[in-house]
């Protein structure tokens, strides 16, 4: 499989012809479902759901689906039925021939004051973990953990200590718009020497191979 890390926390995967795009929101490029085959949301913020680029994805390719959770689908299953699919915890299906599991259900504590809403998280081809805006830790092995590194909920020693819980081979940047560049070796020093796994970033456009 071959990964292109978007803007802020969305990504895509390439595997045989085949396109997936995780959270296209409003702070990732305004093409970035544009030839997307399936199309993965882990929950409603616009940072990480923009209904605009979605829209245009679908009706780009008529033969793209899209997979998420009840309050996205809501949005978007009446003008496109049979091409949006709600899915949970616990959930496993296979999207433009790539093999997703959904883990987890609720998005990181911002504040107590503030209602928790549902998020999931998507693990692809039981190689690629994106855990959305949360700490979930999958049941299984991860190799390539996609880290929320910046975050209104996060800390840096959560994201240290959320690496060592889940023990991926790599862990790369998402959630990093709100990160500035000042900020950034800072970051990748510590989540480095200390999260016990292989740590990179990808600027906008950036590839590896999974």
């Amino acid at each position: 499989m071959k990964l292109t890390k978007l803007r802020h926390s969305c990504v895509k995967v390439e595997k045989d012809g085949r396109t997936l795009v995780i959270d296209p929101g409003a702070f990732s490029e305004p093409d970035a479902g544009l030839g997307a085959d399936a199309l993965l949301v882990t929950h409603e913020h616009p940072d990480h759901f923009e209904e605009g680029r979605l829209r245009t994805a679908l009706e780009a390719n008529p033969a793209a689906e899209i997979w998420t959770l009840r309050s996205v689908a809501e949005r978007l299953a009446p003008a496109y039925p049979g091409r949006v699919h709600t899915v949970g915890h616990g959930d496993a299906f296979t999207a433009a021939g790539f093999d997703v599991q959904v883990h987890g259900e609720l998005h990181a504590v911002i504040h107590p004051d503030i209602p928790r809403i549902t998020n999931i998280g998507f693990l692809v081809d039981g190689s690629l973990f994106h855990p959305g805006d949360a700490l979930t830790v999958p049941d299984r092995p991860v190799d390539t953990l996609m880290l929320p590194v910046h975050a209104p909920w996060n800390k840096i020693a959560e994201v240290i200590d959320y690496v060592r819980e889940v023990k991926p081979r790599r862990a790369i940047d998402i959630h990093d718009a709100y990160l500035a560049d000042l900020a950034r070796p800072i970051y990748d020093g510590q989540i480095g020497a200390l999260g016990g796994a292989d740590h990179s970033r990808l600027g906008p456009g950036g590839t590896t191979e999974l």
